[in-house]
């Protein structure tokens, strides 16, 4: 009886973890250590894909501190806390990591980006929001914790306006944006309505309400008014939902693309082989595997049973390569607070600092392991962005290929979008912007 009861105090502990947004896997922290918390989805609608990120996320992590030691002599020290893509559970797990002292925050949603926005500066946190986000927080006069990098959404909605319009003209044409009814999915409307306003397209906007797991008359919608393209943001099994509905109005997927968060497999294999031809933006990097990174990663952590994932053959898909980059990009800008402040634990303003100096060429990517998945990034005050590029690519049936050049984002028409933005911002919130010319 007592071992029955033991049993149940455990169930219910783990189902505590999942509503409540308990720390779940746990590295010690002692006062020589550098504390990055990881907020999670791993149950829900939203873990099909905010699993294999978080594994990615940690398993860099976790390699950082097997094969070097640690940053600089270093560790680096973890939790998890699961949220279930709830911006509320988001903030709470974030509140309650703040005693640890955190330097920095990754949490894998727009939502609760917006919401820690106003927060960050005052506890002194950096704020990575890799590939999502708030798209005004590229201008780091005005936003100085936040750091969107590789791309926000005006950008990735400017790319893939570029490659359809480089397939004919788009005037008169019509484009259609599924998007997920939150601040996620709202993020690209205003670059796609400026676009249009230039290019001469008919942009229809079909919200999805969460979780999007019921989505038969937005397909409806789209049969009835025949875009040419459809540009779809959604997240979790949104992104698959979407994909067979479209199958069952027969719009065709080679006319569909899908944002970086709705290009990976989890994505796609749900509808087999009726997936081909769907396409998508890709970060910079797709489903490479076999760098020398990914075979770190088997060597250090999943030959010796460390590894996070199930198992070492999901090294290196879409959102694994996607969580790891981001944990290469944080842990980049905690080397480079180092770099100026000593090889010690650095404190978040040092880290803020860091982050807005990160200086990586192909040389030093290369040298990190991983080959050309990441595009060259230099950060600075007046651009929290570094870089935004990405290519098309295409699900074949069975896997993803490249099936267009680079593309980059416009910043002559997207800049001046954020900037007003961000000065609005500024305005209502009463921020003194920052005089980017006397940063260092």
């Amino acid at each position: 009886m007592k071992q029955l009861l033991k049993s149940k105090a455990a169930a219910l502990a783990i189902a505590a973890a999942g509503v409540f947004g308990i720390a779940a896997e746990t590295a010690a922290q002692s006062s020589n250590e550098i504390f990055m918390p990881v907020l999670v989805y791993r149950t829900g609608a939203y873990a099909p894909n905010g699993i294999p990120w978080a594994d990615g996320y940690v398993d860099y992590i976790k390699l950082v501190n097997e094969r070097d030691g640690g940053v600089n002599g270093i560790k680096l020290a973890f939790e998890e806390c699961e949220f279930g893509y709830a911006t509320d559970r988001g903030v709470e797990c974030y509140e309650r990591f703040k005693s640890k002292k955190p330097v920095l925050i990754n949490p894998l949603s727009t939502g609760v980006t917006f919401a820690l926005t106003d927060k960050v500066p005052t506890d002194k946190v950096v704020l990575f929001s890799t590939g999502y986000g708030r798209a005004d927080s590229a201008d780091g006069s005005v936003f100085a914790w936040n750091f969107p990098l590789l791309g926000t959404y005006w950008s990735a909605a400017d790319m893939l306006v570029q490659h359809v319009k480089s397939k004919g003209p788009l005037k008169g044409k019509k484009i259609a944006l599924v998007y997920h009814d939150s601040p996620y999915g709202k993020e690209p409307i205003k670059l796609l309505e400026e676009r249009a306003k230039v290019e001469g397209f008919q942009l229809i906007l079909l919200p999805v309400t969460h979780p999007g797991v019921e989505q038969k008359a937005t397909w409806l919608q789209v049969r009835q008014q025949r875009p040419d393209y459809v540009f779809l943001w959604g997240w979790g099994v949104m992104n698959s939902t979407s994909i067979k509905d479209a199958i069952a109005v027969s719009y065709p997927r080679l006319q569909m693309y899908g944002v970086w968060w709705s290009s990976a497999e989890p994505d796609v294999t749900p509808a087999e082989t009726a997936s081909k031809g769907y396409n998508g933006i890709a970060l910079g990097h797709s489903s490479e595997k076999g760098l020398p990174v990914h075979a770190d990663m088997v060597k250090f952590l999943y030959d010796k049973g460390k590894g996070t994932a199930k198992g070492k053959d999901e090294v290196g898909s879409v959102l694994y390569n996607r969580g790891m980059i981001s944990a290469m990009l944080s842990i980049e800008a905690i080397k480079a607070a180092q770099g100026k402040y000593g090889k010690r634990v650095v404190t978040g303003e040092e880290v803020r600092w860091g982050a807005e100096h990160i200086n990586l060429d192909a040389a030093k990517i290369k040298a990190l392991g991983f080959g050309e998945i990441v595009q060259p990034i230099k950060t600075s005050c007046r651009d929290h962005e570094g870089v935004r590029r990405g290519r098309i690519h295409t699900w074949d049936g069975k896997a993803w290929s490249y099936t267009s050049d680079w593309l980059e984002a416009d910043n002559k028409f997207v800049r001046p979008l954020v900037e007003a933005s961000a000065k609005a911002y500024a305005a209502e919130k009463k921020i003194t912007p920052r005089d980017c010319s006397k940063e260092g």
